[in-house]
């Protein structure tokens, strides 16, 4: 892919945005000459999008930077059933009021990202909910092959462990695959991106268009993101890394991105700010804490406004200027799962016994790192500490200690 002529995907290429395209040549040679439609679908599973949505979010503004028109699918119809891709059981099935609520709140994410003066939002339940069952069978369902479906690695992978696979699971990826063709016949749609894991899928949908509208549309896939460390991409001690400043403050998300892997930073910079790709190369060889701090105040940016960094900034400024008690505990005692917080609230000095570090999570008034913990067994695991990270751990609204792991 080194010779690509077309700039939107030279700068997927640069920024480690490429995994598979089904004709790159071919792509290549559209995007160059022509503006094109380019579409993500995310279904609505829970009140916000997380970090783990970003990346399709990221490629969608790289589209639009570069002259292509995006189209968000919100998948109010397909999250009916639930992408099985690469999940041990069923999803739960959600009814229609909580879809549409999810909806409802997840969509406000995209305007900060997107200009809807050239972008599209759709729900694809408008297509999906007026279909005849019977006619979509008879139209649709003749085109796709159960033996080769099952051959799908995300499918594969779930039998090979003798886990059920059901039928309304199977439905999902002839329901996304039909989204394709149903966005190249009323918009000429001629894009379909996603993560490495939507592979089977766009095929799908690519192969349902040549066969039905004979024509060709393409798919590309973006690489499934993971830390140096091994860890998913937006886990963190306390959960997800929601985009909705309701589900995570501006503040915690910006902490967030300060308290990457060293090995992560110049990459996460790459996919996740706007900043040029060659000024990244320049700066490489910047103090890593410095450039920490230019990767959290860019994605703080594109996800909450450039209003909120000098809020951010002092807090960050007072919490390091307090003078805050910091307790040392030796890596080595962060084993299986990790430390648990109530030998961590004890230890602290928090609290006084183990008793008192219970009565004082039920009541909701431990927090770590600003957030919540309302589990009496949450374990804060050993990755998460390394010598430039310390946790917050605080009692109430006034007492606070600073976690730090220290090597054996």
């Amino acid at each position: 892919m080194s010779s690509l002529s077309s700039p939107f995907l030279k700068d997927l290429q640069d920024r480690g945005l490429i995994h598979q395209c089904t004709n790159i040549e071919a792509l290549d040679q559209l995007t160059t000459t022509t503006s094109i439609p380019v579409y993500i679908g995310f279904d609505a599973t829970a009140p916000s999008l997380h970090v783990g949505n970003l990346m399709g979010i990221m490629i969608l503004r790289i589209a639009q930077r570069h002259g292509h028109k995006p189209i968000v699918i919100l998948g109010g119809g397909t999250t009916k059933i639930g992408d099985p891709t690469f999940k041990d059981t069923l999803r739960p099935l959600l009814d229609e009021t909580v879809i549409a609520r999810n909806i409802n709140t997840i969509k406000g994410v995209f305007s900060k990202y997107l200009h809807f003066d050239k972008a599209l939002m759709l729900n694809n339940e408008e297509w999906l909910n007026n279909l005849n069952y019977m006619d979509f069978l008879r139209d649709y369902g003749r085109h796709f092959s159960v033996n080769r479906m099952l051959t799908f690695d995300s499918v594969k992978a779930r039998l090979e462990r003798d886990q059920s696979f059901s039928f309304i699971e199977l439905n999902y990826m002839i329901l996304q695959a039909y989204d394709f063709l149903e966005l190249h016949r009323r918009y000429g749609c001629m894009l379909q991106c996603g993560g490495s894991d939507q592979w089977g899928n766009i095929v799908n949908g690519i192969e349902l268009t040549r066969r039905v509208a004979q024509k060709e549309v393409l798919g590309l896939t973006s690489p499934l993101l993971t830390t140096a460390s091994g860890a998913k991409m937006g886990k963190t001690v306390s959960g997800a890394v929601w985009l909705n400043a309701e589900d995570l403050s501006p503040f915690n998300y910006w902490q967030f991105w300060r308290n990457v892997e060293d090995a992560d930073v110049l990459k996460f910079m790459k996919i996740y700010t706007d900043l040029p790709v060659a000024e990244i190369e320049l700066r490489k060889n910047e103090d890593i804490n410095k450039l920490k701090i230019l990767l959290a105040d860019e994605a703080t940016k594109l996800a909450h406004g450039a209003g909120v960094l000098e809020g951010i900034h002092e807090s960050v400024t007072g919490i390091s200027n307090a003078g805050l008690p910091v307790t040392e505990i030796p890596s080595q005692e962060f084993e299986g799962e990790g430390m648990s917080v109530i030998s961590l609230l004890v230890r602290s000095g928090l609290c006084s016994s183990n008793g008192d570090a219970r009565r004082l999570i039920r009541g909701g008034g431990c927090l770590l790192n600003g957030e919540k913990i309302m589990d009496e067994n949450f374990c804060v695991p050993k990755n998460i500490l390394d010598k430039e990270y310390s946790l917050r751990l605080s009692s109430g609204k006034k007492k606070h200690v600073l976690i730090q792991a220290i090597k054996d």
